[in-house]
Order: C-alpha cells, then structure tokens, then sequence
C-alpha cells in the first residue's frame, strides 16, 4: 500500500517539470489519466483471477507489472513513452489496492478486521503526506524520474516479503475466464473515467465528445449486465449485487470517495489561490485531514474489535462529514487558515469513519468465492467516486470564476460552490450509512473455512 500510495502523491508533485523536460504540455493530464484508466480498467479482473487462482499469485504479478512500469517511466524520453509506461503501472495497480485488502480479510478475523484496516488507512494517510513533500525533494536535489525510481527498492521489498511470509490457502477450481465481460466492463470504466476527465475542462459537458462517452458508458453496461447474465464463469457475478451490505459498501465508498477527494484536492486549491501559501504550505495544511482520517479509523477499528458492532459508524461519521462540508461552503477570503485547518480536520475525522467501516461490512458479508470480486468493486466505487467528485467539484469551480484576470476575492467567491456541490453527496452517504445492515461479525478466519470438495492448497 505503500507502494502504491507513495507513487500516485510523488508522480502528482513532479508532474510540473516531467512536463517541462519531456515537452507536450497538453498531455500533462495524461500522465495522470492514463494511469487511472489502466487501473480502474483492470481492477474487476484482478478480484476475479485472484479468486480463480489464488491471491496470493495474482498479488505479485501485479506488483511485477507496476514494478517494470516504473521502470520504463524513470527511463522515458519523451512524453509519450511516459504515458505507455504509465498505463503499464495502473495494470499493476489494478491488482495491488484491491488485492491486499482482500488477502487481509482472508487471513484476519472480521472480529479484528477493523483494527487491520485502521492500520492500513494510517499507512496511506502517512504516505499521503510524506508523499508531496518527497516528490519536491527528488526533483530539487536529484531528478524527477527518481519519483519512479523510488518505487523499485519498495518493490523488490515486498516482493520477497510476500514469497517467503505469506501463505494464504486457496481451492484450486475449474474456471473459464469471462474475456467478452472484461473486455465491456473495461470498455465502460475507460468512458466513464475519460468522460470525468475532460467534461468541464477540455470539453463542455454538452459536448459531443462526452456525450458520446457517456452514451457509452449505458450502451457498454447494458451489454454487460446482459452478458454476465449468461457467462459461465463472470467477471462479476451478479448474485453478488443481491447482497444489500455489498450494494451499500460499494455506494457508501462511491460517496466517501468524493467527499475525501473535495478535501484534499480543493482545500490546497483555496488557500493557495486565495491566503497566497505556497504549495509546500498548502501540503502541510493537510496534515490535520489526514491526521483525523487515520485516527478515525483506527478508533473504530478498535471499538468494533470490542464489541462487534460496525453500523454505528458510518451513520457517526456521514453526520461529521456532512456538518463539515456546510462549514465549508461558508469559506471566504477572510477565513483564518486555522479555522481552515480545522473545517479540514472535521471532513477528515467524518470519511475516516465511513471508509473503512464500510469495507469492513462488505469483507464481513460477502460469500468467500466472491470476496475478490466484491473488494475489487468497491475500492473501484471508491477510486471512481474520488475520480467523478473531483470532476464535478472542478465543473462547480469553473461556472462560478469569472472571465479576465482571478485574483484572491475571485477564487474566495468561487471555491465555495465546490462545497455546496458537495452537500448532496454527504446528504446520500448519511442515507446509505442509514441503510446498512448490521451482520454478525466472525469470529475466525476466511482461510480455516473448510472448502467444498478438493482441499485447499497452500501457495
């Protein structure tokens, strides 16, 4: 998580000179969606491969494939090789998020898992935080292609953690690998995650362009859906969305994901354009978001781990967060930045409640065959909901700036609207929350279940 956590904030800081150096300004954005859309793309398949052939496998393919990616990214001469091997890295981060949380849950008690999940939530705060500040520091004293660099001692590290330590069992099954559903469910992922990109910024959202992508986006479903319906072995199976916990987590991490997006991507946006902080500055502005976001969850972490009740919350934490959002949309030009802070520090402490919480659920509900599949999904409802929040957060931005020169009091009348845009979206996470079953929780781990037929093989 690291690994994957450090890149995407290292890549983001260097983004201004990798663009300067290798040319082709207009692609800068690319560096970034490029990455995205072979992540969100691929995602779906790693939860299922790592059902059919174990997690364990599936885990360090995809570590090889984001490791070789950063490789050839630290090597680019121009910017298109930059965004081929930038791609090659979201197919290896496909699998590497959602493959770890579910290798967690195969091997931690769902009495616990909330606890483990704090930990992992610390871990991204943290290297959400050192990654900024890191990114600077390679490209003021050695080069930015060591944002790539960084990555290939983390890797190699994890790499023979992995091998050597971790022994999750699995059952061998037979299989037949749904290619015509991968491909379609890639194809909608891919519209949606192009549509959220140039909606609002290159293109009008009336545009032809992104009403053709999200034309496709229902055509592409549809023939999904309909295609799951009959394939032997599906991508996603749609019994999963027969469960009402997988239905909710998915939801509530479609939500949460936006929220968390309107606080770390536009809160900087605010104090820079407006308090006139440099984006050093801006960075360490975070720390209370992201410090509040990991303390929360590791506090409910560890009251579900006493007394088994999760529901709680989620429906505690979309309350804060909401509360937070309405603070938010009061900003000015003359808010102080500590009261910034601490509007920052409020949204922080509402999302870490909800995020892993909700994953908790969703570990705790789903059948095991499925658990992959299920995983896969909603931390690509999160990442999707991060991608959609900024998307529609920047199209608020934009209608509210007026043409000509933007100074302070403009971005200080405007950045508010992106808060009040973000209000409905609290509003559905607190209903969703509302609406989320509370399941016993297991006592034991996934792995001592014993499978039907063949036994399971240790790998």
């Amino acid at each position: 998580m690291i690994l994957s956590t450090l890149d995407g904030t290292i890549v983001s800081t260097a983004l201004p000179t990798i663009s300067l150096e290798l040319g082709h300004e207009s692609l800068r954005s690319w560096v970034i969606t490029s990455y995205l859309l072979a992540q969100v793309a691929t995602m779906p398949l790693y939860g299922k491969l790592g059902d059919l052939y174990g997690r364990k496998r599936m885990y360090l393919v995809a570590i090889s494939i984001f490791t070789v990616g950063s490789m050839i990214c630290g090597a680019a001469g121009n910017m298109e090789q930059l965004l081929g091997a930038r791609a090659i890295q979201g197919v290896g981060a496909g699998g590497i998020g959602a493959l770890a949380m579910a290798i967690v849950a195969d091997i931690v008690p769902a009495r616990q898992l909330g606890r483990w999940l704090g930990y992992q939530g610390a871990i991204f705060a943290c290297a959400s935080l050192v990654g900024p500040l890191t990114g600077g520091l390679f490209v003021d004293n050695l080069s930015w292609r060591w944002a790539f660099y960084v990555n290939l001692p983390f890797a190699v590290l994890s790499m023979i953690i992995v091998s050597a330590k971790l022994h999750v069992p699995y059952q061998p099954i037979r299989h037949a690998l749904d290619y015509a559903g991968a491909a379609l469910i890639t194809a909608a992922l891919a519209c949606v995650v192009l549509a959220a990109s140039i909606g609002g910024r290159t293109n009008d959202w009336g545009s032809p362009e992104v009403v053709g992508l999200l034309g496709g986006v229902v055509v592409l479903t549809a023939l999904f859906l309909a295609r799951e319906r009959r394939a032997r072995e599906p991508i996603l199976p749609l019994r999963i969305l027969g469960v009402r916990v997988v239905r909710i987590a998915a939801g509530l991490n479609l939500t949460s994901g936006a929220i968390f997006a309107a606080g770390i991507y536009f809160i900087p946006v605010f104090v820079q354009q407006v308090k006139d902080l440099s984006a050093t500055e801006s960075g360490f502005l975070l720390v209370p978001f992201m410090f509040t976001t990991a303390f929360t969850t590791l506090l409910a972490g560890r009251a579900v781990e006493r007394n088994g009740q999760y529901r709680t919350w989620p429906i505690v934490g979309s309350v804060i967060a909401t509360a937070a959002v309405l603070l938010l949309t009061t900003l000015g030009v003359d808010t102080p930045v500590w009261l910034i802070a601490v509007y920052g520090a409020t949204l922080g402490a509402g999302v870490g409640f909800v995020m892993q919480t909700s994953l908790l659920a969703l570990q705790n509900g789903a059948e095991r065959r499925d658990l992959g599949v299920a995983m896969s999904s909603a931390l690509l409802s999160r990442i999707l909901g991060s991608t959609l929040g900024v998307a529609v957060c920047s199209a608020a931005l934009q209608s509210q700036l007026p043409a000509g020169p933007l100074g302070p009091i403009a971005y200080g009348d405007a950045l508010p609207a992106v808060y009040i845009a973000a209000v409905p979206v609290a509003l559905v996470m607190l209903v969703l929350a509302l609406r989320l079953p509370q399941v016993q929780l297991r006592e034991d781990a996934r792995f001592d279940f014993d499978p039907p037929g063949d036994a399971a093989v240790a790998h």
